[in-house]
């Protein structure tokens, strides 16, 4: 007679959610007994402030919008694990699956039947007189701001160590593919294909009218320096400013070790995603 088979052991989730924004602190908790029905949660956390490198867990589910997805990346720091995005936001082009959507796929789920999808992610060190000042790890950007007054910057933007170009402009940023569609996008930078190893640097408003995004490998280092930065002139990265940049500070931009996994659901297409969550493409009017 065949030895019966061993059970897998139950899937552990860390649930992070917003617990300062009301409804979605309310949605979050009413799904919380039927995950129950299917996992064991390690971890609920509603602050995105636990420290989650000692926590034992399989799967990362968040629960909120785009915004909740940069915490939850930010909070996994060199210790990225599988992410399942619920939106309970407006957005929702990272957290792109309805709550119905989760539910539906949690049996699967628990069955460890899932696809990861590595994106990449860069580290932004900041230098000053050679020596770094802050580091952060981003999903979406880096960025210098020109920041209060407001006046015009020269970013001079360094590739490997050789001078590229100076930007006149209100900022510079250096995307990766996910935040191809987030300030990039915004700032009339392309869209990158989510799985493609490349950044793209994208001036804000620039002056001169040939400065255009330019889309290079992520192999490469990447420097971003203002020699004279407004007293508000600020590095900031998926959102959140790093330090306020002194004169001479160099922005330095590279492919982090870390990389972002997210799990691919059935039905889920790029180009569906995009249509969907953007509006992208449209038809024509035709007279007659």
């Amino acid at each position: 007679m065949p030895a019966a088979a061993t059970p897998s052991p139950a899937l552990r989730l860390i649930v992070l959610a917003l617990g300062e924004r009301a409804q979605i602190a309310d949605r979050a908790r009413a799904l919380r007994p039927k995950i129950e029905q299917h996992a064991q949660i390690a971890l609920w956390d509603e602050s995105f402030a636990v420290d989650l490198s000692a926590v034992e867990a399989d799967l990362v589910v968040v629960l909120g919008g785009d915004g909740s997805i940069l915490r939850a990346a930010r909070q996994m720091g060199q210790k990225q694990r599988p992410v399942v995005g619920v939106n309970l936001g407006k957005l929702g082009f990272l957290a792109a699956l309805s709550e119905e959507q989760f539910l539906g796929i949690l049996p699967k789920l628990a069955e460890r039947k899932w696809r990861v999808v590595q994106h990449l992610m860069i580290a932004c060190d900041v230098l000053r007189g050679g020596k770094v000042v802050a580091s952060k790890l981003a999903l979406n950007e880096v960025a210098v701001l020109a920041g209060p007054p407001f006046r015009m910057l020269d970013v001079h933007l360094c590739v490997d160590g050789e001078m590229a170009t100076t930007y006149s402009s209100d900022g510079l940023i250096v995307s990766t593919p996910v935040g191809s569609t987030a300030h990039n996008l915004s700032a009339g930078g392309p869209i990158l294909r989510k799985d493609i190893q490349a950044l793209v640097i994208s001036p804000i408003s620039p002056h001169t009218l040939t400065n255009r995004p330019v889309v290079d490998s992520a192999d490469r280092v990447y420097e971003l320096v203002v020699a004279s930065p407004n007293p508000g002139t600020a590095a900031v990265v998926d959102g959140q400013v790093v330090c306020t940049l002194a004169p001479g500070d160099r922005v330095r931009v590279k492919r982090a070790a870390a990389t972002f996994q997210m799990i691919e659901v059935e039905g889920q297409s790029y180009y569906r995603t995009l249509r969907e969550k953007l509006g992208w493409g449209g038809t024509i009017a035709r007279e007659g």
